[in-house]
């Protein structure tokens, strides 16, 4: 820790997918033909609808400062999609609180209810943010290993074994960086897990729209109301509606913790971006704009689907979790003569010119992420210079 600085950043780090990011962008200044698969952002531009209705609001002057929870219009548009999307179950607009983009959202969350002597389980590999976000908190993060044959995935059984004295549970499904989704039933075994030890969990599911089976992917909204008490739900639009920029997160929490988020943000940054808050209102109650969800998400799909199918033809033994939702694609390099995550990346975009985040920053420096929220020409371009990287590892 650098001399001088608060007790309260001892545990900081500089977050690696933004940094990998950054060093691939560097690299293109210089001149070196790189393609980044590092970056957890869609490439798509973001759909016309909530374009237009941000553009409309600054043009009518909704540039002052929001209401510190968001203003009604977005959170009404929230409360009607998240009604749909669970079957028609009542959502209080009064209990979302719209942030500076999810990020916020987990941060105000984690803030408001974990703090000194609190254990918040995480399930690993985790995005890179969860454990800071908890530190920042005061509360303790554990890492639980996930099952490989189960997705990665942690079932009440590992954390009961490994954590039995957890006061927080963070569950991101679908998840970043493994792609895995958790069904209906694990989750309510979670739920109930969680009710039984008067548990809070904080719900991500920023990826819930980025699902490959049927509909939106499982959610803890699909629960009855008796194991929601304790339960707070992350959403947003910067994944599925490819708004990343526009800085909207929403979380959505019983009364009285929806109150004491809002109280905390007023005294932080006050509201999220005003026109912006109108151009995610638009993106998720204008039908029209679905549609533009069902083409992008049918696009990651067709991607997937071409990386799944070039590394069993290609590399055929990698173990990889196959994904089921997001937009990552995320395989284990140790078999490639006991590399680590962080080696094989360091040295496959300074040999190669492909940018993937190590393992490392979610847990488990085996493994390496590649999103796959990118050009299909440079997915297959990326896909030849790993394949032909990996095979000379393997000789």
């Amino acid at each position: 820790m650098t001399p001088g600085l608060s007790v309260n950043l001892q545990h900081l780090e500089t977050s690696a997918t933004i940094a990998v990011s950054q060093e691939a962008k560097r690299r293109r200044a210089a001149g070196e033909d790189v393609i980044d698969l590092g970056a957890g952002e869609p490439d798509f531009a973001t759909p016309a609808i909530p374009a237009d209705a941000g553009l409309k609001a600054i043009r009518e002057g909704k540039t002052k400062y929001p209401a510190n929870e968001g203003i009604l219009e977005l959170r009404s548009a929230a409360a009607t999609h998240l009604s749909l999307l669970a079957g028609g179950r009542p959502v209080n607009a009064d209990h979302i609180v719209v942030s500076n983009g999810s990020k916020q959202s987990l941060f105000n969350a984690c803030f408001t209810v974990f703090g000194p002597g609190d254990v918040v389980a995480i399930p690993a590999p985790a995005w890179v943010s969860y454990p800071q976000i908890v530190h920042l908190a005061r509360a303790r993060p554990v890492l639980i290993p996930g099952a490989p044959e189960w997705g990665l995935k942690v079932s009440v059984r590992e954390l009961e074994r490994m954590l039995p004295a957890a006061t927080g549970l963070i569950l991101n499904s679908p998840c970043n960086p493994t792609g895995s989704v958790y069904t209906h039933g694990e989750l309510k075994a979670l739920a109930t897990w969680a009710k039984a030890r008067h548990i809070w969990v904080i719900a991500d599911e920023i990826y819930r729209r980025i699902h490959y089976g049927t509909g939106p992917a499982p959610s803890f909204l699909d629960l009855p109301d008796e194991f929601l008490e304790r339960v707070i739900v992350i959403y947003g639009v910067s994944k599925a509606y490819a708004m990343t920029g526009w800085r909207i997160g929403l979380a959505l929490a019983p009364a009285a913790v929806a109150k004491a988020m809002a109280a905390l943000q007023s005294h932080t940054t006050t509201g999220a971006n005003h026109p912006a808050q109108y151009a995610a209102a638009a993106a998720l109650s204008d039908p029209r704009v679905e549609e533009d969800v069902a083409r992008m998400v049918a696009e990651f799909r067709r991607r997937r689907d071409l990386v799944v199918a070039r590394f069993r033809q290609a590399v055929p033994g990698v173990e990889f979790v196959e994904p089921l939702g997001a937009f990552y694609f995320f395989f284990r390099v140790d078999s490639f003569g006991g590399i680590s995550g962080t080696e094989f990346c360091t040295r496959l975009v300074a040999e190669k010119g492909v940018a993937l985040v190590p393992g490392a920053a979610f847990g488990d420096d085996r493994w390496v992420r590649l999103s796959y929220a990118a050009a299909t020409a440079d997915i297959e371009r990326a896909l030849d210079r790993i394949v032909s990287f990996a095979k000379k590892l393997g000789d």
